[in-house]
């Protein structure tokens, strides 16, 4: 099993104690998807957090961010899925072995760490 590790206040994201190396944008990406685990962040939303301003059509920069954050993630740990596309919708955090999207996923502890 990965023990995925979230330090916000360091902007880094650890698997098995291994830093994932995400840059600051795509930590920030990371972290709206994390603190709304298990809920459907729209591409807009999270556009608007991370920007802070609307999402300009036909923009792709969130799903962009998302696949290299998913990269870097997998690198880690190819035995789990991280973050679920919602074709047409948006993304949603959970932490699931296999990326069997189904399966129950982990609930994140009030420091920030989640072990799955």
């Amino acid at each position: 099993m990965a023990n995925l590790e979230i330090r916000p206040a360091e902007m880094q994201v650890l698997i098995d104690d291994q830093r994932a190396g995400l840059t600051v944008r795509e930590f920030q990406i990371f972290w709206v998807l994390a603190e709304r685990q298990d809920r459907v962040v729209t591409r807009e939303e999270i556009y608007r957090l991370i920007w802070d301003g609307r999402l300009p059509r036909r923009n792709r920069s969130v799903d962009v961010f998302v696949r290299k954050v998913r990269v870097k993630l997998e690198k880690l740990a190819p035995e789990w899925s991280y973050i679920h596309t919602h074709f047409g919708i948006g993304y949603r955090f959970s932490p699931e072995p296999g990326g069997d999207q189904s399966s129950a996923s982990s609930a994140a502890s009030s420091n920030g760490n989640l072990n799955s």
